[in-house]
């Protein structure tokens, strides 16, 4: 008998989504801390030790699944909401920045999915949250966020959250995608991966689009994302003001108008 929990859920919302999951009754939903949004009157809260799905496996299957999560760069804990009511409760959780939430039915992908490590937003109680190491170690010194991926198992549904627009496309056998690193969400786990050199030093240094892309090879279905986190953090830093709080710009514009004031005076 499968112990995963069959959870029914709705999406919301076009560029800032959030996924509302229905439990009936002992039915929970684990997550990530501080994904969530609201839950109603019932559900309870609960931290855990690695993802839950090593309950029966004693202290020791815990800190190993706790640990391939400190692996990811994620925290060793979660959150379980469980309703622990008579009736259907919801409890939603929200995406951390624009973009969509892609629902993932396990079952139907062979029963693992391969993603990146930033894109996880909660799954059904079960769901195993582990660590999909990339063969080559020159990859991960080199490879940057696309290295050490997320890998979840299990037969019940994930959630995950892709940045901007999402892209799913179907790689037949034998047919290969390059891609930034940072723009995977996921993949089947039939779907090779692995880190490649682009490209001349030349391009390197003055392409902006670095050393590194993943090369992604059929058959199987990947699902991208426009706008990685990383990406849009590196654009927030550029654009932040300088220290003693302006920016280059508002700096000598406002500068150049203080000077010429006291000039007048």
């Amino acid at each position: 008998m499968s112990s995963m929990h069959e959870i029914d859920y709705r999406i919301e919302g076009d560029d800032m989504q959030f996924v509302e999951i229905e439990l009936d009754p002992s039915e929970a939903v684990v997550a990530e801390a501080g994904g969530m949004m609201y839950m109603e009157d019932g559900i309870a809260m609960e931290t855990i030790f690695g993802d839950g799905s090593q309950q029966n496996s004693g202290f020791v299957g815990s800190l190993l699944g706790a640990g391939k999560r400190l692996l990811t760069g994620e925290s060793l804990f979660m959150t379980v909401f469980m309703n622990q009511g008579h009736g259907k409760r919801k409890v939603a959780f929200g995406a951390p920045y624009p973009g969509s939430i892609v629902p993932v039915h396990l079952a139907a992908l062979g029963g693992e999915f391969i993603a990146q490590k930033d894109s996880f937003l909660c799954a059904a109680k079960g769901v195993s949250v582990g660590i999909a190491f990339n063969k080559r170690i020159g990859a991960g010194l080199f490879g940057g966020e696309g290295f050490i991926m997320q890998r979840l198992t299990g037969d019940g549904w994930a959630f995950m959250h892709a940045g901007g627009t999402l892209k799913e496309k179907t790689l037949q056998p034998g047919e290969t995608l390059r891609v930034d690193t940072g723009c995977i969400v996921g993949f089947q786990p039939s779907v090779s991966y692995d880190i490649q050199y682009v490209g001349g030093i030349k391009s390197a240094l003055f392409g902006g689009e670095g050393l590194f892309f993943a090369t992604l090879r059929g058959p199987g279905t990947v699902w991208l994302q426009s706008l990685p986190f990383s990406r849009l953090a590196d654009r927030i830093i550029a654009a932040a003001p300088r220290a003693g709080g302006k920016s280059q710009g508002e700096g000598s514009v406002l500068g150049g108008l203080g000077r010429l004031l006291d000039g007048d005076r």
